[in-house]
């Protein structure tokens, strides 16, 4: 305070962070009295007792001492985390509140002079701080029990009323609600601090209004960041009255904000003409606040209170004006209306994207809002697809925007269209009829590319108003386009059906050489084959079995009946008759055409292999019909025999295989679907059999058409691979025993060929992965065999190139490639060891079968020294690893003894990197695996056995210790001074308890002196009574079945949140 007046404001500010800290640092030590009487001579200089430059440095004082107090924004002390949770809670309930009203009073004492614009610039540095500083209290996280809590009537009534009970979950901005408690309703609510607030801004902005930068000073800044925050206040500051007050409070912000906002092409206007665009954004933040926390009626209905209109128009018509400006903005520009169009877009995806809206019927001028504004999209996006259509890619930036970015934002233009689609579906369809109709009117007279362009985009909207991604799904109809066409009674007359219709008419054209040469660029092909690939997953032959209820207790049975037409009529149009099977046809046709005719076209070639044939292939009815077709034939012999398809890439020519072998699921027969396989892949196989066999291979296989070659067949033989099926598994596993001897040579010949070296070694992981369970002794012994090979081979060749101590640098590339394939053969490992999981063969459990963990265990001998600890920084590499030896030392353990010193301190020393490791799944499975060592141990020794051995006793690498006593002292360490996962609470526990009861003597030393450490009284007591507590409560007892464990596990999490506030410091 006696330097408020330095100039030095960075010093300042330190000041008040360290002195904040240091308040923190002492709180719990100091009396009540101590506090108040501090606070007191704060209180005085905000209120400026001692000056205006002190009342600035108290404010800022108590604005750091609130930061530093908050959970997420305070600084690392060293103290135990209770002492924090303690702090936060004292500061919270006894004088949180009485900041917010100091800095309530301070910001009135300046009021008038602000008002009167005679305020000094320090008088306003003081309301700007004291806004902040309200600020900053309304962003903290309450916790208070006198706030008190939602009971379930609460709830029930909250909802109803219009409001939203739990926060929404957002696509890139955080949905946080302000709940202060009802302790704050006087200071908040009833005192009219926020109609002050908002009155003393609206002044403000209306004086200034001719200084465009005003609205960027720290004062306005400071407003209205509190005024966007008071948007989000909700809870039971509120009293029960079906929510009467809190739509009051909603209405008087929105009242205040729609000045920012509203008329909006004045506004847009404005901020082309040079003012600020900061109060549009916070304007547009604070109507996605009000969003998060009512319905869509509540939220549409606020403005009607004072308006003629609602609010859904103002949102509608303030999106359509940023919407404009977005797509005609050059790239200065298009950095200021981003964010606000972001924002916008969020807005409606939260109003509408849940999809219980779809059931409900939306007043019409909530409709007609959201059919202007997609109207308004379609009409600016078309626009600037025109004015693009001759730009290099690399000058249109704005509109040629990444694939993901543009799929995001057309998703939600997708969500608004649905909301009016008996609007928005005509409307596409009527534009690309128009378009459709302009490029034959205009053939070989007018250039098509600014109508081809606009075709482009609007198949990409139609692709996605129709359908929706179905990633890890099955696609379904939008639920919107079903109820939003009661009127429809015939299949043939439905939008969608008719849109559908004139896309695939018009993708058929592409099937003429003249029009394709005309009219589809890869460009162009690239929309229609996307549009092809999201359409046929939704409408094409759907299951009957999908069906979806309707039921809505709140319609009309007519309504319903209504609903079933208009599903029909969607799922049934393009079924499993004539005409599917005509457009599925069709569908493959283009595809062969997509990868023959545009040779050089790697997207669009990449979209055919990657999305449209796999969708053809995911449904068995739809395989049925496919396999039949004699186009599908047709490209399934011009892969196999013709070499057009070998200017593919290797990883496509992959893809079609493993489509092609996917379809043979179709096939009614098992020894039809095993022929079909053998006709595809036979004529591959015995090509690479042929280039084994030739006496100059040696020579041959170097020339660069050969390394091609072999890439391309190894390919295929992977893609066949991971199209396993019980039905085709036999044919398959022929095709594998017939390359294995070629596949060994080539594994010499092209020792120093890194990419075919990695190509074989994924193919064996894939074949392995998909063919071990299904196999008979003799077979499994003959895969067995030739992993063994493989594996000795590699590790031959590969030994001295990465190890232990030639790893410690990942930079050089070769590293980057062995990591790649040391990560393949512990996927060989790991598939190798679900035979003993998964076993479908007729000889299971039959006596003189291959012995897998054997097999594994040779395979871990000749692994394990090519990985080291940085190798295992790679996480991928780190996981797979961490994976099999889980699995190892959990399934077989006594195979993991048996090895040597050195290999069994390897697999020690990286379980002691892994259990310190940031990815949780990796420290999960090192805890499996000592839980796992630890069990068998303790198991063995019960009944006599040597269990560990001399690994138990001492472990090379632990300096003399012993491999349970080591890992003992580990994991109680890191659970009780370092952070870590609460799910990992309960691996803990398992872990624990075996080591506990091997090495009990140790655990009682170890317990004995963490309590002598405790210097504070109460904390020894605590941990005392807690370490007792956790091998003596709920009747445990040394034994290591699942009850016991599950008693184990409730005690270690009671221990925790007992102990870990005083032990674990930050």
């Amino acid at each position: 305070m006696e330097h408020a007046s330095s100039a030095d404001a960075y010093v300042q500010a330190k000041v008040s962070s360290v002195g904040a800290l240091l308040m923190k640092r002492g709180w719990m030590e100091l009396s009540a009295a101590e506090k108040d009487a501090f606070f007191s001579e704060v209180n005085r200089a905000i209120h400026g007792t001692h000056g205006v430059d002190a009342q600035y440095a108290g404010i800022s004082f108590l604005e750091s001492l609130v930061c530093e107090f908050s959970p997420s924004t305070s600084s690392a002390i060293g103290l135990p985390v209770e002492f924090y949770e303690q702090c936060g809670a004292s500061l919270e309930l006894d004088y949180l509140q009485k900041f917010y009203c100091w800095a309530q009073e301070a910001v009135l004492n300046v009021t008038d002079k602000a008002i009167g614009l005679v305020a000094t610039v320090t008088e306003l540095k003081v309301f700007s701080a004291a806004l902040r500083l309200m600020f900053q209290i309304m962003n903290w996280e309450f916790h208070s029990t006198a706030n008190g809590a939602y009971d379930s009537s609460n709830c029930r009534t909250m909802f109803s009323s219009g409001f939203r009970r739990h926060a929404v979950l957002l696509t890139k901005y955080e949905c946080v609600f302000v709940e202060p408690g009802p302790t704050w309703r006087d200071v908040l609510i009833s005192s009219g601090h926020i109609d002050w607030l908002l009155g003393v801004y609206g002044v403000l902005r209306q004086k200034l209004a001719s200084d465009k930068i005003w609205s960027d000073s720290p004062l306005a800044v400071s407003a209205r960041q509190l005024i966007v925050q008071f948007c989000s206040l909700t809870g039971s500051i509120f009293p029960l009255d079906d929510g009467q007050m809190q739509k009051k409070h909603l209405l008087q912000l929105l009242s205040a904000i729609i000045q920012w906002i509203d008329p909006p092409d004045v506004v847009i206007a404005a901020i082309k003409d040079g003012a600020s665009e900061s109060e549009l954004l916070d304007g547009c933040h604070a109507l996605l606040s009000i969003a998060t926390l009512t319905s869509t009626e509540l939220f549409d209905d606020l403005l009607k209170s004072f308006r003629n209109y609602g609010t859904l128009q103002l949102l509608s018509s303030l999106t359509c004006e940023v919407v404009k400006a977005h797509a005609l903005a050059n790239d200065e520009e298009v950095e200021w209306c981003s964010e606000p169009l972001d924002v916008l877009l969020e807005t409606w995806s939260v109003l509408f994207g849940q999809t219980d809206l779809d059931k409900k019927v939306l007043a019409s001028d909530g409709i007609d809002a959201a059919a202007k504004l997609f109207y308004t999209i379609v009409d600016s996006q078309l626009k600037a697809a025109a004015a693009s259509a001759f730009d290099a890619e690399d000058d249109a930036e704005h509109f040629h925007a990444s694939v993901s970015k543009r799929d995001e934002r057309f998703s939600l233009y997708a969500i608004i269209a649905r909301v009016a689609a008996d609007v928005t579906v005509p409307l596409l369809m009527r534009l690309l009829s128009e378009r459709f109709a302009l490029l034959h009117q205009g053939k070989g007279i007018t250039d098509p590319t600014c109508t081809l362009e606009e075709i482009y985009w609007i198949l990409l909207m139609t692709g996605h108003v129709l359908t929706d991604p179905g990633e890890g799904e099955t696609p379904l109809v939008p639920e919107a386009l079903e109820v939003r066409f009661l009127d429809v009674n015939e299949a043939v007359q439905h939008p969608v059906i008719l849109i559908s219709g004139s896309v695939l008419n018009f993708a058929e054209q592409s099937l003429d050489s003249e029009l394709r040469t005309a009219f589809f660029s890869p460009r162009l092909l690239e929309a229609v084959i996307w549009f092809l690939a999201r359409w046929a997953g939704t409408y094409l032959m759907p299951f009957k079995s999908s069906e979806r209820h309707n039921f809505n207790p709140g319609h009309e049975d007519a309504t319903q009946n209504n609903n079933q037409i208009s599903r029909k009529a969607l799922l049934g149009f393009y079924g499993e008759d004539e005409r599917g099977k005509h457009v599925l046809d069709i569908i493959v046709r283009i595809s062969m055409t997509a990868l023959i005719s545009y040779p050089g076209e790697v997207d669009l070639q990449e979209i055919t292999c990657y999305q449209l044939l796999p969708t053809l292939v995911r449904r068995r009815n739809l395989c049925a019909h496919l396999i039949e077709l004699s186009s599908w034939r047709n490209l399934a012999n011009a892969f196999a025999n013709e070499r057009t398809f070998f200017t593919l890439s290797a990883r496509l020519q992959r893809s079609i295989a493993e489509t092609l072998v996917r379809s043979a699921f179709g096939m009614q027969i098992s020894e039809a679907s095993n022929l079909y396989v053998r006709d595809l892949m036979g004529p591959m196989t015995t090509y690479l059999v042929d280039i084994s066999n030739k006496s100059d291979l040696k020579i041959v296989a170097q020339q660069p058409d050969a390394i091609h070659m072999v890439s391309c067949l190894l390919e295929r033989l992977r893609g066949t691979a991971r199209a396993t099926q019980p039905r085709t598994q036999k044919a398959i596993f022929e095709m594998a025993v017939a390359v294995m001897i070629p596949l060994l040579n080539f594994l010499e010949i092209y020792k120093n060929e890194t990419v075919i070296i990695h190509m074989i070694l994924k193919f064996v992981v894939d074949l392995v992965d998909a063919q071990v369970a299904f196999l008979e002794n003799k077979e499994t012994a003959i895969l067995v065999n030739f992993c063994m090979k493989l594996l000795q081979i590699y590790s031959a060749q590969n030994i001295g190139k990465v190890s232990v101590s030639s790893s410690s640098s990942l930079l050089s590339q070769v590293k980057v490639e062995k990591y790649k394939d040391l990560r393949a053969l512990l996927k060989l490992l790991t598939n190798l060891c679900s035979k003993d999981l998964v076993d479908f063969s007729h000889t299971f459990g039959e006596e003189n079968s291959t012995d897998i963990a054997q097999v594994v265990y040779l395979g871990l001998h000749i692994v394990t020294p090519l990985i080291s600890l940085d190798l295992l920084k790679y996480p991928k590499l780190c996981h797979d690893y961490f994976a099999l030896m889980s699995h190892m030392l959990d399934v077989y353990p006594e195979k993991v003894v048996e090895l040597n010193a050195e290999a069994f301190a390897h697999i020690v020393g990286t379980l002691d990197f892994g259990i310190p490791h940031q990815d949780i799944d990796v420290v999960s499975m090192c805890l499996r695996a000592v839980n796992a060592l630890a069990t068998y141990h303790y198991k063995e020794k019960s009944i006599g056995k040597e269990g560990l051995g001399t690994y138990a006793i001492s472990c090379q690498g632990l300096n003399g210790e012993g491999t349970l006593r080591h890992f003992l002292q580990l994991l109680l360490q890191h659970f009780l001074f370092e952070d870590y996962s609460s799910d990992l609470i309960s691996h803990a526990a398992d872990a624990l308890l075996p080591l506990i009861l091997c090495e009990l003597d140790l655990y009682q030393r170890l317990a004995s002196e963490l309590v002598e450490r405790q210097v504070n009284p109460a904390f020894k007591s605590r941990l005392a009574n807690a370490l007792q507590a956790l091998t003596t409560s709920n009747e445990i007892t040394s034994t290591l079945d699942r009850a016991n464990y599950k008693k184990f596990r409730k005690n270690f999490h009671n221990f925790l949140i007992e102990v870990r506030g005083f032990l674990w410091t930050k």
